[in-house]
């Protein structure tokens, strides 16, 4: 028996990256996934391989910035295998390591929307869910960005932050109701979101990686799923709006 065995999992940016490694690790341990994308390429692409891999697996095509595609989604989910048991916030959208005074109105809108709406509208369509259920766990992908101050560009580092708030909220409302509702937040993730910096400030990235000679290195996206893992177990079932920095101890420096 795995750890999330007959469990229900949502994961949102699943068809890539982060996400898809910890839908990926969530299907080892016995978990019906969800794989949830706004890259419809990606996402049909991945549901096979999982099913494939004989794994039970269902996709929807979402913009975690548009409300109807979020209820959609859960509802499908739903529809789909009864219940859901984890909901993982991982869908997310960079801004290019712009400073404050560089700003862009549209990257300011695109990253809130996707980055801290994406994650309320998920949570606020969960929600009563698992009360009515009576559990239920929330992982929300922040960033060492949302516990630090310098680590990323001014947009993106307030949505984080957004993110790390938003976590201990729901954690301190609706524990008492049986949900958890805990974070990552990851330094640096060898993934291809992070590869180029095409169309970057480079004041902004400057300014930002200063300290990066201290960081040990960088991830790989199988050691944030793993954290995830644990987080979406009963083998946390005693931590509840923690926000764990998963940076091999670059922001303890």
């Amino acid at each position: 028996m795995g750890r999330l065995s007959e469990k229900v999992a949502l994961i949102t940016g699943g068809a890539n990256g982060i996400g898809k490694a910890i839908a990926a690790r969530y299907a080892q341990e016995g978990a019906k996934i969800v794989i949830a994308d706004f890259n419809a390429d990606a996402l049909n692409a991945t549901v096979e391989n999982f099913k494939n891999a004989g794994h039970e697996a269902f996709g929807v095509q979402v913009n975690v910035a548009v409300e109807e595609d979020v209820q959609r989604m859960v509802d499908d989910a739903v529809a789909h295998f009864g219940r859901v048991d984890i909901l993982v916030n991982c869908a997310g959208v960079l801004d290019y390591m712009q400073a404050a005074h560089n700003v862009d109105d549209d990257i300011w809108n695109r990253v809130m929307d996707i980055n801290v709406g994406g994650v309320m509208r998920g949570m606020r369509k969960i929600l009563p869910l698992f009360t009515e259920q009576g559990s239920g766990v929330i992982v929300n992908l922040a960033s060492i960005a949302g516990i630090t101050g310098g680590r990323g560009g001014l947009t993106y580092t307030a949505a984080k932050h957004a993110v790390a708030g938003m976590t201990k909220n729901v954690a301190s409302h609706y524990g008492e109701q049986g949900v958890r509702c805990n974070g990552i937040a990851p330094a640096q993730v060898e993934t291809g979101l992070t590869q180029s910096i095409d169309g970057y400030d480079m004041f902004g990235l400057k300014q930002s990686t200063r300290g990066v000679q201290l960081m040990n290195r960088a991830a790989q996206p199988e050691e944030i799923a793993n954290i995830a893992l644990f987080l979406a177990s009963d083998e946390s079932s005693y931590i509840n709006g923690v926000v764990l920095a998963a940076d091999a101890g670059w922001s303890a420096y």
